[in-house]
């Protein structure tokens, strides 16, 4: 069956500052179909979006679309070309409504040219209806979780009936049922005609979802070709120019003394009654579902927020840590989920980000020992391989994989005794996460306890050596790494009963 093609993209080129960052891609797509964009962190995949949204504007090539060429540049320009895309950062005014962020600057006005809000509501409804979701149109952004955020954002795209639609890791913090209903109506847009490009690190969901996938390398194209033709290895191989053998490079750890331990963390609303024990050499995992407390729970063990009860000792000694300096002042170090909102600072350098979980052991009088400094940076940047051309770029410059991995080297510059990763890898690479794996690897090998919140099960079972089950803000199970299997931590996550536990089955296996 003939395709009709919707968009070209003819020999793509940009350079930033000391870095290549596309060299002349070629990218089409047709009507109707999923095409994967795939390829390591700081292969181009951002960039390539980005000149076609119009946030950048390419050094040499030309864009196409439904049979012309395009002329004009800018972000609006592009929207009103109908190029929608959904960033891997959301882009969400949170102390707006849903409907006010989805309809932003477009809102249905009456006759006498006031917001007509019972329409507008009813739109967001109507768009809303096929992920039998129900979100009232009046709530306020901030107070959804993450993945109520990312269906606000992907409603926004479909409001604008654009016909060529971006998804930048849209399924990253979803859940397996949610992640189902989105490909359902990715489906139902294909039928339709509208055309989708889809980019994710999870390469099973790229089988799931797309009809082809190309593969870029260093700024380069290597292959575009039909899913059917390619298994994942292929893939992966593409991607990184090599075999990747390891995916989970775990080592058994014996467990040493008890480092951090937590009775009854409440805080009404968002968790009861929380226990857990970390030890050193120990990577204990949690897992459960989006909103069942994991990252809020955290949030309160490093003072983000005030507790209404609860003791926390560590090694030992009870700890009063009512703010993140007291969490840090003990040896505590975290990688928070939203890298972006509360990790960086993007519009300061990769020296200036790493270094600032250190500034107070650098500082005499007033002034810092930059000698000393520099070269701590420079051997961390080395150590975990961030590709960055210079100390000194920007972070925002950087690809999401990089931007994890400063995130990562401001706190093992700490030299922390107590990591908390919350989604690790969270829109990384196959070969960013192996180096990710072995880094926390190593951290536990040199007596460091890490707590690890996962949404990826395979990651959860395979790095951790206990796994703690939340579900409605409380531990519902432990498990021994040798007893967990997936059925088994999905069906404590939705319940724990035996209903939980064939629904689960059900869930696994339609992703699998």
């Amino acid at each position: 069956m003939p395709y009709d093609t919707i968009l070209h993209m003819r020999g793509i080129s940009k350079e930033f500052p000391g870095v290549k960052a596309l060299n002349n891609v070629d990218f089409d797509l047709r009507k109707g179909e999923v095409h994967a964009l795939v390829g390591e962190n700081g292969a181009g995949k951002s960039t390539l979006i980005k000149i076609l949204a119009g946030v950048y504007r390419a050094d040499e090539g030309e864009i196409w679309l439904k049979g012309n060429k395009i002329t004009t540049h800018g972000t609006k320009a592009m929207l009103d070309c109908g190029v929608s895309v959904i960033y891997q950062e959301l882009n969400l005014i949170p102390y707006l409504s849903v409907a006010e962020n989805i309809f932003l600057g477009r809102e249905p006005l009456k006759g006498n040219g006031l917001i007509d809000w019972k329409t507008m509501y009813a739109k967001v409804q109507e768009i809303l209806e096929p992920f039998k979701i129900e979100i009232d149109p009046r709530t306020k952004v901030y107070t959804l979780g993450i993945a109520y955020r990312q269906i606000v954002e992907i409603a926004k795209a479909l409001s604008l009936d654009s016909e060529v639609i971006v998804m930048d890791e849209p399924t990253a913090t979803l859940t397996g049922h949610e992640t189902e209903r989105l490909f359902e109506m990715i489906d139902t847009l294909k039928t339709k005609g509208f055309a989708v490009i889809y980019i994710s690190h999870r390469l099973e969901e790229i089988r799931r979802v797309a009809d082809r996938v190309t593969v870029l390398r260093d700024g380069e194209k290597i292959i575009t070709d039909d899913l059917k033709n390619l298994t994942i290895g292929d893939i992966i191989k593409l991607m990184v120019g090599r075999e990747v053998k390891e995916k989970y490079p775990k080592e058994d750890i014996p467990a040493g003394d008890v480092l951090l331990d937590v009775e009854n963390l409440t805080k009404e609303g968002v968790c009861e009654n929380v226990s857990f024990a970390l030890r050193k050499g120990e990577i204990l995992g949690i897992a459960g579902l989006v909103g069942a407390g994991r990252t809020e729970m955290i949030q309160l063990l490093f003072g983000y927020q005030k507790r209404d009860k609860g003791k926390i000792t560590i090694k030992g000694r009870a700890v009063q840590i009512k703010k993140p300096q007291d969490a840090v002042r003990e040896g505590m170090g975290l990688i928070p989920e939203e890298r972006k909102n509360q990790g960086l600072v993007v519009g300061l350098s990769v020296f200036d980000n790493v270094s600032l979980s250190i500034l107070d052991r650098f500082a005499v009088s007033g002034f810092l020992k930059g000698k000393i400094l520099r070269g701590l940076v420079d051997d961390i940047i080395q150590k975990i391989s961030i590709k960055t051309p210079t100390p000194r770029q920007l972070v925002k410059n950087l690809s999401g994989g990089n931007q994890q991995k400063v995130v990562l080297a401001k706190w093992f510059l700490r030299n922390c005794e107590i990591y908390i990763f919350d989604e690790p890898t969270r829109g990384i690479d196959v070969g960013a996460k192996v180096e990710i794996y072995r880094l926390m690897e190593s951290l536990a090998q040199h007596g460091a306890g890490i707590i690890m919140i996962s949404s990826e099960l395979p990651e959860v079972l395979n790095m951790s050596d206990r796994i703690l089950v939340m579900y409605n803000g409380r531990i519902v199970k432990e498990f021994a790494r040798s007893d967990a299997t997936q059925e088994m931590i999905l069906s404590y996550a939705i319940g724990g009963d035996a209903a939980s536990l064939k629904y689960a089955k059900e869930i696994l296996g339609e992703r699998v």
